[in-house]
């Protein structure tokens, strides 16, 4: 009993000194976990109490530490840039309302301690968000109860880069373009799937139309009736892209030119008098002094004719090679009145009754007077192939009904028919010297013929000669000698009523062009071996208009009349709904060569 007592009383003598020595501990600001308030554990005597170390007074004690939680992830850059921004932003609208208001006495005031430097924050002014800087007063380090009326606690303010990025209320607003027709409700043009012409080029040049016809029209309605209508001419007219751009362009001049001139000299933007690049390059001088240029005595080209536009040509003409290259008729040597071309294919002989059609290339049977045995229709693409970019490499396709290679063809024929001028070469006529007076030319002249099939083939059915004046010095229709089977109307132009009364001959027209022609007489086409071969007629003296202007890929590859018109004259022409016209092409080529050796003028000075 007495050692239970003892250790009983040694027991208490510890548990009174830990309540003393917590009793002069500081109290702790965090509460201990549940489990250690419970339990207290027991010391055996002689046993001390482990403590944990106590921080000096006036510091403050190091948090507890507690178990492993999840690690801190400390903010990014982009975080704490944006963090700042508003932080800023908010401090400078504060300050902002903070001026504006009449300023108050301070409610608390910070007494400084001998020495002790005072931090002082910018605070924007709005004097100085309006652009303009400005100084203010700086602070003494004495108490603010000593400060003169009217002065302020910073030394400075600014706010030269911190308002301009934080706070938009002071900068003005930025206002955009208005259109200058933006109460005007243009037409928009409906999108049609598969067109010739993109829509979104449409609209362009329709809104150049509308914007050219305001200018001159006395409503807006009409304006935009005119524009819709010449914008619909243009499309009509046009059967592909290019061909559409080359129209719309010239519309657009044309709409251009019936716009009222304002006064001559004056700019309509600024008002200001419009100086001339020969002005300012003459200087002072240039309206008080005249001077001239000498250039080299030429014949002027617009006064080229006769003899003179004669000679010029003799540098276009086609060499023999080039002759044989794209297939003109030669003289046969062994044969009288046949011809030869070297760029025809030698074939086996095979039946006669058997043909190709040179539309859609079927073989089909022929009586012995050229009628087909049976009656089969002959599906047809009339356009030329063209090679397109695609996504993946190029596609070729037709250009009537943008269609690929091997589908059915878009136009329908009563039967098939051939070409056949290539295979009876015999009847062949040639152009011989003539005697001309010393002041004469042997002459010029632009051809073009329209065909025809017949059971034989292609058959001349129109002729047309054009002189150097775009004037018709021959024209005339002409019946072929076999029987008409398609007249081919959509490239001839030829009608079945137009050769009803018609009794002229082939050897007739070759008649009347061997009395007009001589050996030395330049005849203009384009593609002329094909009139000359329909013609039956050997001449060497031409310039074609297909080498003169040849195709990038070179030959078999040819470009049409129709295209260079467009490209190079900026003239439309067989856009015919009745088809081609012989007189039409012939001036075309004309035209063509003449500006041709305009440009070689321009060049060689």
């Amino acid at each position: 009993m007495e050692e239970c007592l003892r250790i009983f009383n040694e027991s208490t003598c510890v548990k009174m000194e830990d309540r003393g020595r917590k009793a002069r501990q500081p109290p702790k600001e965090e509460k201990v976990e549940d489990k250690e308030q419970l339990g207290l554990t027991t010391l055996f005597p002689g046993q001390k109490r482990r403590i944990s170390h106590l921080t000096k007074q006036g510091k403050e004690s190091e948090p507890v530490r507690r178990g492993l939680g999840p690690p801190t992830r400390f903010p990014t850059a982009q975080e704490v840039c944006y963090r700042r921004a508003q932080q800023a932003q908010r401090e400078s609208a504060s300050w902002l309302q903070a001026a504006q208001q009449p300023a108050e006495k301070p409610t608390s005031i910070h007494i400084s301690v001998p020495g002790e430097k005072r931090r002082i924050a910018h605070v924007p002014n709005p004097c100085l968000a309006a652009g303009t800087k400005r100084t203010l007063p700086a602070s003494s380090s004495q108490p603010p109860n000593g400060l003169e009326p009217g002065s302020q606690l910073l030394k400075t303010r600014t706010l030269s880069g911190m308002a301009s990025k934080t706070t938009s209320t002071v900068t003005p607003k930025r206002v955009a373009h208005s259109p200058s027709l933006q109460s005007l409700k243009k037409p928009i043009i409906p999108k049609e799937f598969g067109g010739k012409v993109p829509t979104v080029i449409r609209q362009r040049y329709l809104n150049l139309f509308i914007e050219e016809c305001l200018k001159f029209c006395p409503s807006n309605q009409e304006a935009i009736e005119k524009a819709l209508n010449e914008e619909k001419v243009a499309y009509d007219r046009s059967p592909s892209k290019n061909i559409y751009l080359n129209v719309a362009v010239n519309t657009l001049k044309k709409l251009r030119g019936l716009v009222p001139s304002t006064v001559p000299g004056l700019s309509k933007t600024s008002g200001r008098r419009v100086v001339s690049h020969e002005a300012v390059l003459g200087g002072k001088l240039a309206a008080k002094t005249s001077f001239s240029l000498n250039r080299p005595s030429s014949p002027r080209v617009e006064d080229l004719k006769g003899a003179a536009l004669y000679d010029r040509l003799k540098e276009y003409l086609l060499t023999e090679d080039q002759l044989k290259e794209n297939g003109y008729p030669f003289p046969h040597p062994k044969r009288p009145g046949g011809a030869v071309i070297f760029t025809a294919e030698e074939k086996l002989p095979k039946d006669s009754s058997c043909r190709v059609c040179c539309r859609c290339g079927t073989e089909y049977l022929v009586s012995p007077s050229g009628r087909c045995v049976r009656d089969e229709e002959c599906y047809y693409h009339w356009g030329r192939l063209r090679r397109n970019r695609v996504a993946g490499g190029w596609e070729t396709q037709y250009m009537c009904c943008s269609a690929a290679i091997g589908s059915t063809g878009c136009q329908v024929a009563k039967q098939h028919v051939q070409d056949g001028r290539k295979e009876n070469l015999e009847g062949f006529m040639k152009t011989f010297d003539k005697e001309l007076p010393e002041d004469a030319h042997p002459g010029i002249y632009a051809l073009d013929c329209e065909m025809s099939y017949t059971t034989y083939g292609l058959e001349l059915t129109r002729v047309t000669v054009v002189d150097t004046d775009m004037q018709v010095v021959y024209d005339t229709f002409v019946k072929p000698d076999n029987e008409i089977v398609d007249y081919n109307t959509r490239f001839s132009g030829v009608t079945e009523a137009d050769l009803a009364d018609t009794s002229i001959s082939l050897r007739d027209v070759q008649a009347v062009l061997l009395s007009m022609f001589s050996a030395d007489t330049i005849l203009i086409g384009h593609s002329l071996e094909s009139d000359l071969l329909a013609l039956k007629v050997i001449h060497s003296t031409v310039v074609d208009t297909s080498v003169l202007f040849p195709h990038r890929l070179g030959l078999p590859y040819k470009r049409s009349l129709r295209n260079l018109m467009a490209d190079y004259l900026r003239q439309i022409i067989q856009d015919n709904v009745d088809g081609h016209s012989s007189s039409e092409d012939a001036s075309a080529c004309m035209h063509l060569v003449i500006w041709k050796i305009r440009e070689d003028a321009k060049t060689k000075r």
